[in-house]
This record gives C-alpha cells, structure tokens and sequence, in this order.
C-alpha cells in the first residue's frame, strides 16, 4: 500500500514538473507546490501512522490469537487426560467383572461337579444294598437255595446237567 501511494505521489509530483516546464512556473505555481508537496508529506506520515496502528493492531491480535490457542491446546490436553483417566478406569471395572466372571465359573464347575458325583456315589450305593438285599432275600427263602443244592447233588450224576449250572454260575 505504501508503495502505491508513493508511486502516485511520484507520478503526480513528476507530471506536475512536466506541466511546469512546458508553460514555464510562476510564483503562485511554486508556492501551489511547496503546499502540495507539505500537504503529500502530511498525508504520507499519516497513512504511515495508520499503517503503524494497523501493524500494533495485527500484532496484538496476533497475540490475543496464540493465548487463545494455548488455552484451546491447554483445554485439549485436559481432555485427553480425562479420557485417558476414563479408559484406565474402564479397564479397571473390565478387569474386576472378567475376574467376577472366573470365579463366578469356577464356583459353577465346582458345585455341578459335586452334584454329579454326589449322584453317582449315591446311585452306586443303592445299587450295592440293593443287591444285598435281594440276595438275602433270595437265601432267606428256602425253595430256590434247597432247588440248587438238590440240582448240585444230581449233577453229580448227570454231565449234561453239570454243564447247564457251571454256564450259569451255579455250580
């Protein structure tokens, strides 16, 4: 801009020689020139001024705009340590309920375990008794022991009939 102004001021400081030699300068023009140069000169210093005040300006807001972005930056960063404290935290309570879960698991396994053998013990023991009984049962009653034994004496005898009660255990 400063450029600009100057080299129309150049321009019209150098047509207004132009102009003055060509009709040839009197006194009222040398004095219009004397003003017009003081009055271009007062004008150059004041867009100069303003040019400073404009610079001042930019550079203030130049540094209103880098505080701003530091407490921005300042702000992001606060963020991000609340996430990060977010995410630790998360993997914490992840980490505790996948440890509920294990136990929770192993307490699982534990009593389905127990209950299964509880059964089985439970049902080979009836089963035993059972046999027992039936068995002192079947001794108690005289007709089929006092049939063995009288079966046992004639096998003795008969071959075919030893053969028969030593294929079903009785002999």
């Amino acid at each position: 801009m400063k450029k600009i102004v100057f080299v129309l001021l150049s321009f019209l400081l150098f047509s207004a020689q132009l102009f003055a030699k060509q009709k040839g300068f009197t006194q009222e023009d040398r004095e219009r020139l004397v003003r017009l140069e003081a009055t271009l000169k007062v004008f150059m210093q004041q867009v100069d001024k303003r040019f400073e005040q404009v610079d001042k300006r930019i550079m203030e807001l130049r540094m209103d705009m880098n505080k701003r972005f530091e407490q921005v930056d300042k702000r992001f960063e606060q963020v991000d340590k609340r996430f990060y404290e977010l995410r630790m935290d998360m993997n914490k309570r992840f980490d505790q309920m996948m440890t509920f879960f294990w136990i929770l698991s192993a307490i699982f396994t534990t009593l389905t375990g127990a209950v299964i053998g509880f059964a089985y013990w439970d049902r080979r023991t009836i089963i035993r008794k059972a046999k027992e009984e039936t068995i002192e049962e079947i001794e108690k009653e005289g007709k089929v022991r006092d049939l063995i034994r009288a079966l046992r004496k004639l096998s003795e005898e008969d071959r075919k009939l030893a053969e028969v009660l030593r294929s079903f255990g009785l002999l």
